[in-house]
């Protein structure tokens, strides 16, 4: 058995792929290129050009990149911000039609340009149409996602996406055979009651299921695969590419999903193993003579490059002039609309593989490798422009003035005579006595500056029958714990109230009896659980971050609390979550008398009045709390962000972060400062999570 054949084995490409999807994403981004282009390079390496291991047409990766073809629309869909549309939902539309009508034409004349047919020069047209968000987590750093322009050019996606397979549709039916106008109305017809009936039924459809199921997690992740491949095999018996399903599919159970684990697991699932395989397939289409012919006859792939930059440019400036938004903000519409990634791939290779009754295809070659080039160069230019520009946008404050901080470090009158009521209360949840001490004090600290208890919870697994004998031995031993616990908390004269619970779930168990008893705070120890296992099943801490009503500070503690002298709190960005940062640690810091230094560390080549105005508003904020404590702005110019907060916290004795997770519309998870910072700093740490967050 020869090589090739040995490889054609449905396992052995399996493995292979497996094996490329684990080594080579990690390489190429070590490199600060794109993980996605290291795929498609492996692709073009293991396919008919190169080492001959992986064939396209063989059923294994037909399979999976079909999956991945349709994963990927769906994660785009699920990844749109409904709320951010509907808050500038005119203007959303509005750019929205700019952005994708402008390039559409530039792409029509593209394609009239080279000889292309009418139908073709329309596809290629609504492939420059749509965008994706990769610089998202950029201008979230950066703390700008609620300045106008910003939240408008994400609401636009949902219009420019949507358009675009509206238009894949339609020329992939006029390609296929006879096409009238009678049947042009029917596909349309049809498609507007298919998307009425996924939109509407499969969200209604999710609220029951969801809210009938509770917690059953792993019925709920199966409910939503099959929503979403039911929806692309709807889409295709009327007639449409699955696609346009699977992204509708997304849509309809956007509302639904929410924050929750389970859209975090068909996240993680599409993009660890179907995402990645779609684009490794892409790698094993691009004929390398072909793709070399075609770079050395450029003129095709530069004409479409640069329709798609200048066309995103004029769709900027025309909404510039529409809306009045300065040239700050007009730049970041532009850069945030160029990468062209989930959709256009996608629908390129649906059109690619579209082959009419006398064997044409709806796109050639020279278009499918052009557009990868305009893949790999938006990509790259996409997220640097924006690096660039997004610093120089106003960072708006309307949310801190009309949005009412309700979490417990609001000092409104409001809150204190609602807190002679209901007493501020600290659940503590306990396993580890060799840990609970500090943990305890902290907890106790915070309570007694607040005037209020604390609540040392022990879960302990249910079990079938409530005699049984495991079940009384656990029971023994939660008991001893929180005896242990109470003698911790008379030390600092605080109120304690000891609580067993009997659960099949740990976190929920926490976040339950956090709400009976009306929590103000969850104080946690850290979790171990890392890895694959944590990634696909969710940590406690996790499941608590997105279960609990309330604030949640996850601690490792390598000192007492009450030894915490200096706290450093690393600052981004100007968000709602970073202000509850701030007022956690200047709360620890007038119990213990401490000074806090927030530190912000700006990129090299941002604009020094930049910096100045960012630390003027920190200052700001942290002068508005009522406590008399030592607050002190630091800022530091560097490229590695990570790097410099590790370094900076070795002065102190505690860092307080806030839980970040960001995500592009692609589906690929994008690494945070936060994970390396977790896993090197020095110090105690408290990792501070909002509700739902």
């Amino acid at each position: 058995m020869n090589l090739s054949s040995f490889a054609e084995t449905p396992i052995i490409a399996f493995t292979i792929l497996l094996a490329v999807i684990f080594t080579v994403p990690p390489i190429f981004e070590r490199l600060k290129l794109p993980g996605l282009v290291g795929l498609l390079i492996a692709g073009v390496v293991l396919g008919q050009n190169g080492l001959k291991l992986l064939d396209s047409e063989s059923d294994t990766i037909k399979l999976l990149s079909d999956i991945g073809k349709i994963y990927l629309m769906f994660v785009a869909g699920l990844e749109i911000d409904l709320e951010q549309f509907r808050k500038t939902k005119n203007r959303s539309i509005g750019f929205g039609t700019l952005t994708f009508l402008v390039p559409l034409i530039a792409g029509i004349a593209a394609g009239r340009l080279f000889n292309f047919s009418w139908n073709a020069s329309v596809l290629i047209g609504s492939l420059l149409a749509s965008h994706t968000l990769l610089a998202y987590p950029i201008v979230s750093r950066l703390g700008v996602v609620t300045n106008e322009a910003v939240t408008v050019t994400i609401g636009a996606t949902i219009f420019t996406d949507t358009g675009a397979l509206l238009v894949l549709a339609i020329c992939v039916g006029i390609h296929g055979g006879e096409f009238s106008a009678i049947s042009l109305a029917t596909l349309l017809g049809g498609l507007a009651i298919y998307s009425v009936v996924v939109l509407f039924g499969f969200d209604w459809a999710g609220k029951q299921f969801f809210r009938r199921t509770g917690d059953e997690q792993s019925n709920q992740f199966l409910f939503i695969l099959l929503a979403l491949f039911l929806a692309s095999v709807g889409a295709q018996i009327i007639g449409v590419e699955k696609i346009v399903g699977a992204f509708l599919a997304g849509l309809a159970v956007n509302d639904v999903l929410g924050r929750s684990p389970v859209k975090e697991k068909v996240e993680f699932i599409g993009s660890v193993l179907f995402i990645p395989c779609f684009f490794v397939d892409m790698g094993l289409l691009i004929d390398i003579p072909a793709f070399i012919k075609t770079l050395s006859s450029i003129w095709l792939t530069l004409v479409i490059v640069i329709a798609l930059i200048g066309s995103k440019f004029i769709a900027a400036f025309l909404a510039k002039l529409l809306y009045r938004y300065n040239t700050a903000e007009m730049l970041t519409m532009w850069s945030l609309s160029l990468p062209q990634v989930a959709a256009t791939l996608a629908a390129t290779l649906v059109a690619y593989q579209t082959v009419n009754p006398a064997g044409e295809r709806l796109i050639n070659e020279g278009v499918l490798n052009s557009v990868i080039v305009l893949m790999l160069v938006t990509a790259i230019l996409g997220p640097v422009i924006t690096a660039r520009v997004a610093t120089a946008l106003q960072v708006s404050e309307s949310d801190f003035a009309t949005d009412k901080l309700t979490n417990w470090w609001d000092n409104s009158q409001e809150q204190l005579v609602e807190d002679k009521h209901n007493p501020f209360t600290i659940i503590v949840p306990i396993y580890n006595p060799q840990t609970q001490r500090y943990l305890i004090e902290m907890a106790a600290l915070i309570g007694r500056h607040e005037s209020g208890r604390i609540v040392p919870l022990a879960i302990t697994k249910a079990h079938i029958q409530m005699d049984d004998p495991q079940l009384v031995t656990a029971l023994e031993e939660s008991k001893q714990r929180l005896n242990l616990t109470r003698e911790i908390s008379q030390e600092f004269d605080v109120e304690v109230s000891p609580a067993i619970r009997i659960d099949d779930d740990a976190a929920l168990g926490i976040s339950r009896t956090s709400r009976e008893q009306n929590a103000s705070l969850v104080v946690m120890g850290w979790s171990r659980t890392t890895g694959l296992r944590a990634r696909l099943f969710g940590s406690v801490i996790d499941s608590v971050f997105w279960s609990s009503h309330c604030p949640v500070a996850v601690t490792r503690l390598l000192s007492s609390p009450t030894t915490i002298q200096r706290i450093l709190v690393p600052v981004g960005d100007l968000t709602r979550q970073t202000i509850g940062a701030i007022r956690f640690a200047q709360i620890l810091a007038d119990v213990n008398q401490a000074e806090v230094v927030l530190l912000h560390v700006s990129d090299r080549k941002t604009p020094p009045h930049l910096v100045d105005r960012f630390a003027a508003q920190l200052s700001d904020i942290a002068a508005k709390s009522q406590l008399q404590v030592n607050t002190n702005i630091q800022t530091i110019k560097g490229d590695d962000v990570a790097r410099v907060i590790i370094r900076e916290a070795e002065k102190f004795d505690l860092a307080v972060l806030r839980s970040v997770r960001y995500r592009t519309a692609g589906g690929l998870a994008v690494s945070h400062v936060t994970t390396q910072v977790l896993r090197e700093l020095k110090c105690s740490i408290v990792l501070l999570g909002e509700p739902g967050y």
